[in-house]
């Protein structure tokens, strides 16, 4: 049943969309949802912004006219997916390996509503791995001082470099990406501001006071959520 929860959800955020507006298109299996009924509604003068080449690509298919993020002044609304909603909206995203152009446009976005399906709503972050996206150049020296920092954190799991069928998982920007399995994150504010100050992180997957509404797909229909 989350396929049809993430349609609903999809479904209902792309009705927050009205015409003339720059939105945000997000990345992943949800924001394909929204991205598939946006363009149904056919809507006039839309100008969006997408989070991926995957998303890009979709949106083109569709008809949807595309701008790059440096090409408009702000964003009106952004819809994105998400691994994990917690309390107060705290989310983790980054499993479509698109987490630092997503984070750019978040944060360049008037409004930022995510989407998903029941089971992505936690009461803890942490049980999906966190993503921590880091510049390939020396990423393993990078990852031993990632897992420094964890340990100060009390999270001892190791964080493992993302590998697909293909080998190493790159990003559109050509960066690597360590999952880190915290179990729980007690304090993602200071975790968040502790892995910034590592260098060669480029990002990482905590997205905290940024969404201002998450849509949840549900048997039967949607509920919202404000943080």
């Amino acid at each position: 049943m989350s396929d049809l929860q993430k349609q609903l959800a999809g479904e209902a955020a792309a009705l927050r969309v009205e015409p003339g507006m720059v939105v945000g298109l997000g990345t992943g299996s949800t924001a394909a949802w929204f991205v598939k009924a946006l363009a149904a509604r056919g809507l006039s003068d839309l100008r969006c912004v997408p989070t991926s080449e995957k998303t890009a690509d979709l949106a083109r298919e569709l008809g949807l006219p595309l701008a790059a993020l440096d090409d408009v002044s702000r964003i009106d609304l952004t819809v994105d997916g998400a691994d994990e909603v917690g309390p107060g909206l705290a989310l983790i995203k980054g499993g479509g390996a698109a987490l630092l152009r997503e984070k750019l446009v978040w944060e360049a976005s008037n409004r930022c509503i995510v989407i998903a399906d029941a089971a992505k709503v936690v009461p803890v972050l942490g049980a999906f791995p966190l993503p921590i996206e880091v510049v390939a150049f020396g990423h393993r020296s990078t990852a031993n001082r990632i897992m420094d920092v964890l340990a100060d954190h009390d999270i001892q799991m190791p964080a493992r470099l993302r590998q697909a069928d293909r080998g190493v998982v790159r990003t559109d920007g050509g960066n690597v990406i360590y999952d880190a399995k915290c179990q729980a994150i007690h304090d993602p504010v200071r975790l968040a501001d502790d892995l910034k100050l590592i260098t060669g992180v480029v990002e990482h997957g905590l997205f905290l006071d940024l969404a201002d509404e998450a849509i949840i797909g549900e048997d039967g229909g949607v509920r919202t959520l404000l943080p």
